[in-house]
């Protein structure tokens, strides 16, 4: 199977446990994999075959800036959701980071794969 994928997709969110966190907009990064057969794009050299990830971007920002989760986790699950709702996506794995969430680490966050991956 193919890769469509999506790399350090940066959006502002209300996301944490803390009184602090819930008054704020933090950034958070995606890294998104998606299971697709791409040949009968490459066929027809049309948009029509693909998986759209600039459409895929464009829910998953939406999504995201109006959610007020206070687990990164949570936040993971549903994004994972709509995208294999959504899009027909039989196979995700997303890397969800919260930059700065921990001191003295670049990120903190979760990595999740859902769905059957075929080859």
């Amino acid at each position: 199977m193919d890769i469509v994928f999506i790399e350090d997709l940066k959006v502002d969110t209300v996301i944490g446990i803390y009184d602090w966190e819930r008054q704020i907009r933090q950034t958070i990064s995606i890294d998104l994999e998606m299971a697709h057969d791409i040949r009968p794009a490459a066929e027809e050299d049309t948009i029509d075959q693909c998986l759209d990830y600039k459409s895929v971007a464009k829910r998953i920002i939406s999504f995201v800036e109006e959610s007020e989760f206070q687990l990164v986790e949570t936040l993971a699950e549903k994004i994972a959701q709509i995208i294999q709702s959504e899009f027909n996506v039989p196979w995700l794995k997303l890397k969800l980071s919260k930059p700065g969430a921990v001191r003295g680490s670049k990120n903190v966050g979760v990595l999740i794969e859902r769905g059957t991956k075929e080859s």
